[in-house]
């Protein structure tokens, strides 16, 4: 390894994720009018996919996914807000490179930010785990399924 390039995860990062960003909602985020009051901190259990880690983030104030080098891998280091278009098997995806100290660098796709003020924090957690399966799903060519409709699990009914 050398120092323009920083090593992988051995297991999913996901914990380590969690108290990073919980660390950023409790101190740098506080009193911000975007922010949801009710929502906490989850991130996903990560995934490999193609030997990187691969989960949702969700805090108060936005839903993204989340890529970070997985085990025996070297990234090197980029730009922070430098954008990656990468291909999902959901499709084309741009992910922006950002860092925290206690993570290093990683990739983030905004799926949604500010959150939904009517989102309750049960409802934010089912809907960041439908979005790491739906990333890792083949693309949806039904046209009677609407977004909102694939994120809640729902078929040819009006969403409340």
């Amino acid at each position: 390894m050398h120092n323009d390039e920083f090593p992988g995860f051995d297991v999913s990062p996901h914990r380590e994720v969690q108290q990073a960003f919980k660390a950023i909602a409790a101190h740098e985020m506080q009193g911000l009018p975007f922010v949801h009051p009710q929502m906490d901190v989850y991130a996903t259990p990560f995934t490999l996919f193609e030997n990187q880690w691969l989960g949702c983030v969700l805090t108060p104030w936005m839903l993204s996914l989340h890529i970070y080098p997985g085990p025996q891998q070297c990234w090197p280091v980029r730009r922070v807000s430098e954008r990656l278009g990468l291909q999902l098997p959901y499709g084309e995806m741009t992910f922006t490179v950002g860092e925290l100290p206690a993570l290093g660098q990683y990739l983030s796709c905004s799926l949604m930010s500010p959150l939904t003020p009517d989102l309750s924090p049960q409802q934010g957690v089912q809907l960041a785990d439908n979005c790491l399966k739906m990333a890792l799903s083949l693309p949806v060519t039904d046209a009677s399924l609407s977004r909102r409709a694939l994120l809640f699990g729902q078929r040819g009914a009006q969403h409340a």
